[in-house]
Order: C-alpha cells, then structure tokens, then sequence
C-alpha cells in the first residue's frame, strides 16, 4: 500500500495557512480511483489557483484518468506558509486525490509553462525526498517526466528530467503510458524503460545526449545512445475534433485565475508575429467544427455550473467561423444569465449585434494586443495590424456598450526607437478620443483603458531568438519614459514588468545544460516562487549565476550570429531554421510578410503531416 498523509497530520497544520483549500482536495468532478496498474501524479509548480486554470493540464489529467489500467492525481506547489508547515511537521509532498505521498507514485509528470517556476520543481521534489538530479536517481525512484510550453528549449532543467514530452499530448501521452505500462510488466530497469519509450514522436531523453561547449559556449549536443534519434520531433495532433476533450472539468473550492469553462476555437496562429514563441511552436493552425464547439461548452456548462464561457485561442478573432459561432451560441444561452467572454478579439460590424446582446446581460473584458505604439515597429514585428485597425475595434466596442479595455504592449522590441515608445502614449489618446468622440447617449460609463507593457524576450524558434534583449538600465529608462507620459493621460493606467524577471526569463529561455547547477544553487539558497515580485531574490540569482561561472549578458543581451550552434536545435517544431532566418532578416528591414491564410508562405517541415493538411486546405 502507497504512504498517505493522514487527514489528522493536515487537521494541525490547515488552519494555519492561508488558504487551505489549495491542499484539501475533494473538488466537484475529481477522480479518485484504487489500484490501477500505473500512477501518476500530475505536477504544476506553481500555487493551485494558476495550476487549476492551465488546461494542458486539465486536459492530461482527463486522458490519464479515462484510462483503467492508469491513475492519475494531482499536485501543486505549496505557498510558503504551507511548505514551512510541511516542513515544520515531517510532511512530505502529497497528491490532493488521496493524500498519497509524490515519491510513491510511478510517474512524477510536471507541466512547464513559465521559466520562472523551475526552482518550484526543485522545491516539490525536495519535499519529497528526491534527488533533483536524473542521474542521482536509481531505479527506485519515480520517473520523473515534463511537458509543456517550455520544453521547447528544455536545455537549462534538462538533467532534473529522466523524459521530456515535446508536442501536444493528448495522443502521446497514451502512447507513453502503453510502453510504460508495458516495460513495468516485464520488470525492466530505469534505463531499459528509456530505451523502449525514445521510440515514441516527441519524447526526448536527455541522458541520451551530452552537451559540449568551446570557450563559454555552447557548440553541440552529441549522442551517447547511438539509436537515439538526431532531432525529437514536436507531436501535433492533426485533427482536433476527434481527440478526446475534458467534458467534466473540475470545479475547484476557491476562485482561480481562469474560473470559467473554456472552449478553444482552434490552434496554431496564421499571421506570424516574430516575437510570438506560441504563433511559431504551435502550427499550424487546426480548427475545431462549430457544432464541437457548441456541444463542449454545452457539456461543460452542464457539469460544472460555470457562469461564463470563454472563446479562446491565440488570436480568437481569426477563427474562420467566428461569425457563425458567436451568434449561434449567444442565441443557446439567451435567458441562461452565462457570458460569453471573447479575449484577443479583432471586433468588427458583424459581431455588432451579436456582442451587443452578450453585454446588455454581462459585460466581460475585451482585449487588444496592439504590441508596438508606431506602424514603422508594427512593421518590423509583422503584427499585422494598423492604427486604424485599433480605432474601428476600439469603436464597435465602444458602441456595443464596453468602456473597459486592456491594450497589451512590449518594450524593447528589436529596433525600438524613443519615438516608438512614445508611440503607445500616443495611440492610448487615440482610443480615449474614440470614446469621446461618441455621443454621450451611446456611450457606458466612463472610459478606462488599461494598458500593460511587458518586457521583450528573445525566445526559441522564433525570428527574434537571435536578437538581443535590452540591459536592464536601457528597459528601465524607457519604462520611465513613458511612465512620465501616462500621467498626463486621463482615463488610463499604465503597468509594466520588472526588468530582473524578464532577463532572468531571458536567460532561461536562451540557456544550456549549464543552467542546470544555478537553478539548484538558487534553490539552495532560497530562491523560489521566482515569477511572484515578493519572492523574488535577485542577489541569490546573481551570486549562483557568479559561482557557477555563467555570464548572463553573453546570453540575454547578446545579438546571435545566424550560423551558431543554438542549444535548442535538436527539437524540432516544424518551421524550418530558414524561414526564421528570412523573417529575422525580414524585420531588420521592415518588411512584412502576409497571413498564412492569404497564401502559403512555406515555413514548414515536410516530414510535419498536420502541415501537408494546413498547406492543402
């Protein structure tokens, strides 16, 4: 029998935490199951309102759980008052199913979605009492497992991890658990168990390879196993409507970040923005039929008693049916009080009518991602949109009864100029005038735009994972720069990202092997809950980087040559080195390439079949 904690060890230390139903369990529509051949626990590490919202997830945990032969549980990072209470009194990490302790499951699958969450692994295994380390690890040990956004450049965690899970998993990970499953039957070693799964597409085993560097810089990855393949495939699920979704999706005790049912349109993103890691990583895009779309948040909406359906997907407006749907499933919910939420949503006059109906019941936020203040950076970025775009969107929304948006931008984009920076103070006057520029009879309430500007990353496979990332006095005199700007700006408030988090993010993003020991140095000394402002140690983070030898300027703040080794070369996404190549030299420039859906523009890997179908259609 697996070890559990006790409900009268967790009867001493709840009451004395904040927020104790982060660690109960026993949510409407969770899954608990005896005695299935294979465990494994479901790990996000990060606290449980953000872990509950992130539908990779909720999508795994479904899969596993739709299995009999497998059992999957779920476990997210403690807050600090709770991991010093575990601490305090012998509690090992536990799962919130049944309490059973990490260390006893089979498989320990983390999902990575944030570089700034990898010293939360380390703190999620110290609690259970494993080795950070694969190769510390014996055949006693769990096998410890990731998926997720990050791994596409899994480089600088890459040792903590006996199996990487690069792609969607909705189908790998049924693949995984059959060889698993299969492996545990004959009794083989850890190794042997490695060996049978690097067959499967998408999964990498990072023992396998073993980085080389020349002069502080990394150069190759070289195999150690010789029938290991030469690059991992990223797996993506060519048909949407035919895997299986989370139609009983749980219904968790507190509010969460995302409390609501969310229905994605499609995935993928046509239109190419360089600096988007998700547009590049997660073609082509596949849409879902309307009448799937109906059906999951019908079922959804049944099983949960959500009051509000998101629409979601990286730019949901692109959704070649939008126009069908939207007025379809307005029409399912009228009388229903259930709100349709549209966020990223390019509003135009044929969902006039249909988004003025949604918000005479409830009003929920729409968001614009304009990214740059000037056409001549829109340019360079390949946004895809013009000033004017903005104003008409902004003026249906307007019309349609909203007062409230969220615009997004980024700073220190490559070739930014003080004029560029200046530009987005600009075009926010712009948007307020729209408003007033209403007959007041037709306006609601009083305009608030609230504008938010984050600070560029160069991230793999993108256009942009070559250019250089601002230093940190350059981001901060531009953010003040137009901090001074928004004060003279009735009607709207200005946020924006700490520069040490987004060039540590940087870092991560851009990193080797060799980030591996500054993770678990940082984590030594204290560092965790890093992405959380007042957790954030940046003199740990700057001594381990000092001690370990790494120079995070050569990394972060460094312009690539487009003929060096990058680390994360061996996954493959399926665009080609030579479309990102040509988009790079594309930006410096400023010229733009059109919308995939206005004609092929030939990134893709041929061996990638969802792309002949993308190319075909």
């Amino acid at each position: 029998m697996p070890n559990r904690v006790s409900q009268a060890q967790l009867d001493k230390i709840l009451p004395l935490v904040e927020k104790p139903a982060r660690y109960t369990g026993g949510e409407y529509n969770s899954i608990v199951k005896e005695n299935a051949e294979v465990s494994f626990a479901l790990c996000f590490p990060d606290i449980y309102e953000i872990g509950m919202s992130h539908l990779g997830s909720r999508i795994i945990y479904s899969a596993l759980n739709s299995r009999e032969d497998t059992v999957c549980e779920r476990a997210y990072a403690p807050w600090v008052d709770m991991e010093a209470q575990m601490r305090q009194h012998n509690i090992p990490m536990f799962t919130l199913e049944t309490k059973r302790h990490l260390k006893d499951f089979d498989i320990i699958g983390f999902s990575l979605s944030y570089e700034l969450c990898y010293t939360n692994i380390l703190m999620m295994l110290d609690l259970s009492g494993i080795p950070f380390f694969a190769k510390e690890r014996g055949d006693d040990m769990p096998l410890i497992i990731c998926g997720g956004a990050s791994v596409c450049n899994i480089e600088p965690v890459a040792e903590f991890f006996d199996c990487v899970l690069y792609g969607e998993g909705e189908e790998m990970i049924h693949e995984f658990i059959d060889k698993y499953r299969s492996a545990k039957q004959k009794g083989l070693s850890k190794r042997e168990i490695l060996l049978a799964l690097k067959d499967i597409k998408g999964v990498y085993i990072p023992s396998f390879y073993k980085a080389e560097y020349e002069n502080g810089r990394f150069v190759k990855l070289t195999k150690l196993e010789e029938s290991a393949p030469d690059k991992i495939q990223r797996r993506v699920v060519v048909d949407l409507d035919k895997v299986s979704f989370d139609d009983n999706p749980i219904v968790p005790n507190i509010s969460i970040v995302h409390d609501r049912v969310p229905v994605e349109l499609f995935r993928g993103c046509t239109r190419g923005c360089r600096f988007c890691q998700a547009g590049f990583i997660y073609r082509p895009v596949r849409e879902r039929q309307v009448d799937t779309l109906i059906n999951q948040a019908e079922k959804m909406l049944k099983s949960t008693g959500y009051d509000e359906v998101s629409l979601f997907s990286l730019s949901s407006g692109d959704y070649s049916k939008i126009h069908e749907l939207v007025p379809v499933l307005a029409e399912k919910l009228k009388g229903r009080q259930v709100s349709i939420s549209l966020p990223s949503l390019r509003i135009d006059s044929y969902l006039k009518d249909s988004l003025e109906e949604i918000a005479s019941r409830k009003k929920t936020g729409l968001t614009f991602a304009p990214e740059a203040g000037t056409q001549r950076l829109r340019d360079v970025i390949n946004k895809g949109v013009t000033e004017e775009d903005l104003l008409n969107s902004a003026r249906e929304a307007f019309l349609a009864g909203w007062s409230s948006i969220k615009l997004y931008f980024m700073i220190g984009l490559p070739t930014e100029t003080d004029e560029d920076i200046l530009g987005i103070a600009d075009l926010v006057r712009k948007v307020i005038k729209a408003f007033h520029d209403i007959p007041k009879e037709q306006r609601a309430g009083s305009v608030q735009i609230s504008v938010s500007a984050s600070v560029f990353v160069p991230k793999p496979h993108t256009p942009f994972q070559w250019s250089a990332q601002d230093t940190k006095d350059e981001i901060v005199r531009k953010q003040t720069l137009l901090r001074n700007e928004f004060r003279t700006i009735r009607g709207a408030t200005f946020s924006y990202h700490e520069p040490d988090t987004s060039i540590l993010e940087a870092v991560f993003a851009r990193g080797d092997r060799r980030l591996a020991s500054v993770v678990a140095c940082a984590y030594m000394k204290g560092a965790k809950f890093d992405s959380w402002h007042e957790h954030f140690k940046l003199n740990v983070w700057e001594q381990c980087f000092l001690e370990c030898g790494i120079d995070t300027n050569a990394i972060a703040h460094r312009e690539y040559s487009l003929d060096e080794k990058l680390p994360w070369e061996h996954l493959d996404s399926g665009v080609t080195d030579n479309y990102l190549k040509r988009e790079y030299e594309r930006a410096q420039k400023g010229i733009t390439t059109k919308d995939c859906r206005k004609g092929c523009q030939g990134c893709f890997d041929l061996t990638f079949e969802a792309y002949e179908n993308c190319c075909k259609a």
